[in-house]
């Protein structure tokens, strides 16, 4: 489905303003730095706040990573940690480090980010991690929603492909509190609607 499209339909059935869908756009396709880049938050991008990562930052999470991953399923572990070290770094920054699992009942908390944000912000991270040859065994590709009101509430996530099996995976960080780590999961299992038993995000 192209990115346009999507994000379009996700801003209408989440209320969100349709001219919010170039700011979608824009942030998701922006060329990040370790030093400089930007987070959506506050559901559909409403915010986007710069940010950025010291060496000694990024160290923390490009070592988990920087040894020979043989497999791809190691470096699958090895994504969804550092998603979580990501938005825990980048948290107290922007003012998401309050951020909780979920969508529907936190706005009292602010910093509160969708799952457009979340799908959003993890590819950014996602990319940050190619372009410093951390992600050997994957691809990253567009995010993908599930849902649009047929048969369940719409949800986003993040999608990286295997290269050796083609094989597309959800990196969803919207499951749980800020700076856990992403749930990876085959994408077929995640669009059938799965959710974390202990996770009580709506």
């Amino acid at each position: 489905m192209p990115v346009a499209f999507l994000i379009l339909s996700l801003l209408a059935v989440s209320g969100h303003a349709l001219a919010g869908s170039e700011e979608m756009t824009r942030v998701l396709r922006q060329q990040p730095a370790v030093s400089a880049f930007e987070v959506c938050h506050a559901g559909g991008c409403a915010r986007v706040s710069q940010a950025g990562l010291h060496q000694q930052e990024w160290q923390q999470i490009a070592g988990a990573c920087e040894q020979p991953l043989e497999t791809a399923e190691a470096e699958r572990d090895c994504i969804a940690f550092s998603i979580g070290e990501f938005e825990a770094l980048v948290g107290p920054k922007t003012g998401t480090h309050t951020d909780r699992g979920g969508t529907f009942g936190n706005s009292v908390y602010p910093g509160q980010m969708d799952c457009n944000d979340e799908a959003i912000n993890t590819t950014t991270y996602l990319r940050l991690m190619e372009m410093h040859g951390l992600l050997r065994h994957h691809a990253i590709e567009d995010i993908r929603t599930r849902g649009f009101f047929f048969n369940r509430w719409p949800h986003t996530t993040a999608v990286i492909r295997e290269l050796e099996s083609g094989q597309r995976y959800a990196v969803d960080a919207w499951f749980y509190d800020n700076g856990y780590p992403a749930v990876v999961l085959p994408f077929e299992t995640w669009k059938s609607g799965w959710k974390p038993a202990d996770s009580h995000a709506r």
